[in-house]
């Protein structure tokens, strides 16, 4: 709305076309995010539900009683501001609204006196992921010069074109994935946001500086996304409203984001990686959580379903392994996963998109 605005805007004030600069709309999304989000998630901590408590999980008692489910608050924050500052294409829109959806079912979760169960959260899941994934590749498919949609792999310099049903599966599994292993890892203050932050920086700086930028996606050997800055608008704008809520949960946190949050936040870092092209982007944005989370999924499911034991002396996630056994306090958690991913981000950044 604001890009159009701007254009409009312009005819009688010249300097309103800074408005349809992708710099100045990354800027307006981030620091807009953060000031709105930080701002108004006080005044719903009253008509927010309350943590119950979790069970198996170490400290549970401490975050009991605390305002949960701030998720609705900062990704509404996040919705209405992308809508703002982006000229939306039918991908981006469709996204989300399907964010959104992600984060509601979280957040019923969050409200409910009673849990949802495994079962029935992994059924939602897995239909809102299958709704995105057939609209990527539908939508991709549509703006591709020769109708086909393509992945660029590591090591590998020309992209590779991808059947239906293998886009299909992958990004389902991916999009699944990413809003559990994002959700198992909100069990810190400040934990889980942070790493997604990291991830959502990451992505926006690779949308705005290599894949929407012509010259350097070809030098690069990177198919162009010529969508790259709108999705770099969107990603920080998300950005920006996490910092909000992150203001608020630092150690000791006030309020937490619940599923609301978590799941919808996985769902969207999923779903930038899969715009980005490169299904192994996501070692580079959340190799800790799907550690962390992914891990703990993997243990349950097999003993639960195949009746094989791994890792009987790791708890899961790995943070309650590093409180328990480790003796860590909770921000030495946070610095620790944070300088890990960091660390991973940079090196796996730098192997993509030179080693070609």
């Amino acid at each position: 709305m604001i890009y159009y605005f701007g254009a409009y805007l312009q005819q009688f004030f010249g300097p309103a076309r800074l408005l349809q600069s992708y710099t100045v709309l990354i800027t307006l999304a981030l620091y807009t995010g953060f000031i709105a989000s930080m701002r108004l998630l006080p005044r719903f901590y009253d008509r927010l539900p309350h943590d119950r408590g979790r069970e198996f999980t170490l400290s549970a008692e401490v975050s009991k009683g605390k305002p949960t489910g701030a998720g609705i608050v900062f990704i509404s924050v996040f919705i209405v501001i992308a809508f703002l500052c982006t000229p939306l294409t039918i991908l981006q829109g469709g996204t989300l609204m399907l964010t959104w959806i992600m984060m509601l079912t979280g957040f019923f979760d969050d409200k409910s006196t009673a849990s949802w169960g495994e079962y029935r959260k992994a059924l939602l899941d897995f239909i809102v992921s299958l709704a995105e994934a057939l609209l990527l590749f539908y939508c991709l498919k549509s703006v591709s010069p020769d109708g086909h949609v393509y992945f660029w792999l590591p090591f590998v310099t020309h992209p590779v074109a991808v059947n239906v049903a293998v886009y299909i599966i992958v990004c389902t599994v991916m999009l699944w994935a990413s809003i559990n292993t994002t959700n198992c890892t909100d069990g810190v203050d400040g934990l889980s946001g942070t790493l997604v932050l990291i991830a959502l920086i990451t992505m926006g700086t690779i949308f705005y500086f290599v894949l929407g930028h012509v010259d350097i996606a070809e030098y690069l050997l990177v198919p162009h996304l010529p969508t790259g800055a709108n999705w770099a608008v969107i990603s920080f704008a998300l950005a920006g409203s996490l910092m909000g809520y992150l203001w608020h949960n630092a150690y000791p946190s006030k309020v937490l984001m619940g599923d609301a949050g978590s799941r919808a936040l996985g769902f969207f870092i999923g779903v930038c990686v899969m715009v980005g092209g490169n299904p192994f982007l996501i070692l580079a944005t959340s190799t800790i959580m799907s550690i962390n989370g992914g891990m703990g999924l993997l243990k349950v499911a097999l003993l639960r379903f195949f009746h094989i034991r791994i890792f009987n002396d790791i708890r899961f996630p790995l943070h309650d392994e590093m409180r328990k056994k480790r003796g860590w306090s909770p921000t030495q958690v946070l610095i620790k996963f944070v300088i890990m991913q960091l660390l991973i981000t940079v090196a796996l950044i730098g192997i993509f998109f030179k080693v070609r």
